[in-house]
């Protein structure tokens, strides 16, 4: 497959995986907010799990399978700096991913009791990577 077209792909996932990851912590502040056991939190569960189960997973695991292959097809990346710092931003975005599925299970089952302001500061997080990591693969700063 042609390399421009993988990386097309690539930028794809990452569209998907990104918006999931900016969506979900947000539907946490108002899942917060509601009434355990509400038709609202049933809700709430349905979207964080298809949110999570249907767009964010497979994304993520997508993006990860051509940014791999990406490397493979042209290894000399591996060479530069950017592309490393990129890398370990990116394992953090993964973090983020797995801690947000761990808190969407905590929802489904219930437990949650941290507020909505807690959830507003996880909701930034993402966002800040998406920064840093958009600069260094269109800037390729060092």
């Amino acid at each position: 497959m042609d390399y421009q077209l993988v990386k097309a792909f690539h930028l794809i996932s990452i569209i998907a995986w990104m918006a999931g990851l900016l969506y979900l912590p947000r539907l946490f502040v108002y899942h917060s907010m509601v009434e355990v056991g509400s038709v609202r939190s049933q809700t709430f569960k349905l979207m964080e799990r298809r949110l999570l189960k249907g767009i964010m997973n497979p994304a993520m695991i997508i993006s990860w399978l051509l940014g791999l292959y990406m490397i493979h097809l042209n290894p000399m990346l591996l060479q530069e700096k950017w592309l490393i710092a990129k890398l370990v931003c990116v394992i953090f975005m993964t973090y983020f991913h797995m801690k947000f599925a761990g808190m969407r299970r905590k929802f489904e089952m219930d437990e949650n009791n941290k507020s909505d302001k807690f959830y507003r500061y996880w909701n930034e997080a993402p966002t800040i990577l998406m920064i840093v990591i958009v600069i260094l693969a269109v800037v390729e700063p060092f």
